[in-house]
């Protein structure tokens, strides 16, 4: 308020923009692809570009049950039991999520879902006022994730990810904060094939889905990460 009780007025938007610089359009996505082929690490570049939330299953289940909600509680009772939360849970939590004001207003990343047809059926009927603008297939083949995966190590008391080259100390003390840095138990290859070979059966029918439908780009994720940012944004901005 000025004085004298006159309103101050409002900023142009035009001078906004060119003080701020244009807002870069939001984007609804689907991500797919292998575990280990640099899927989070894109999505949260992804997110922070687009100005949208990365929506990752396992967060979303989490929110729900700290926020309480009616499909939270339920949700939450079924983890607590060690079960696994079923498709009408599933996509009734994601049509929650997705109809916030920060996802509805100017979109946001999907990572985690839809897992089957029916799910992918649902969501097509929950986003068709605001369809997705494309579903993306992060490509890195299976003998690179294998090997990315196979050489990851882990610090066992922070966290902190290294990766094994055949020189690494024995033993291995966390930079961060001295704790033991070790092969987590279900990144050896045994396991590792075990996940893609049940992340591949589950996922084809998905990918058939979506490219039956002309809704799928695949993207090549192999190379330094800045590289695959780059293709995966020519592939969002040529499919607006």
């Amino acid at each position: 308020m000025l004085p004298g009780g006159r309103r101050r007025p409002r900023a142009d938007s035009r001078f906004e923009e060119l003080r701020l610089g244009p807002l870069i359009p939001g984007a609804r996505l689907i991500i797919l692809g292998r575990q280990g082929a640099g899927k989070g690490t894109q999505c949260v570049r992804l997110s922070r570009h687009y100005v949208v939330p990365h929506i990752s299953t396992g967060d979303m289940l989490r929110a729900a049950a700290r926020e309480g909600t009616p499909l939270g509680v339920e949700a939450k009772k079924i983890m607590d039991a060690g079960g696994l939360v079923g498709d009408d849970i599933m996509i009734g939590l994601v049509e929650e999520r997705l109809a916030k004001p920060d996802a509805d207003s100017r979109g946001y990343i999907l990572d985690g879902f839809p897992r089957t047809v029916a799910q992918a059926e649902a969501l097509d009927e929950i986003t068709a006022p605001k369809p997705i603008n494309v579903v993306i297939d992060l490509d890195v083949p299976r003998e690179i994730v294998l090997e990315r995966i196979s050489s990851r190590r882990v610090c066992r008391d922070c966290g902190t990810n290294y990766t094994a080259d055949g020189q690494e100390p024995s033993p291995w003390i966390c930079d961060v904060c001295g704790g033991d840095v070790q092969q987590r138990a279900d990144d050896t290859p045994e396991a590792v094939n075990r996940r893609l070979d049940l992340y591949e059966s589950q996922t084809a029918p998905l990918i058939e889905y979506y490219s039956s439908r002309g809704a799928l780009a695949v993207v090549n994720g192999v190379g330094h990460p800045d590289n695959v940012f780059q293709r995966l944004t020519d592939t969002v901005e040529s499919r607006r």
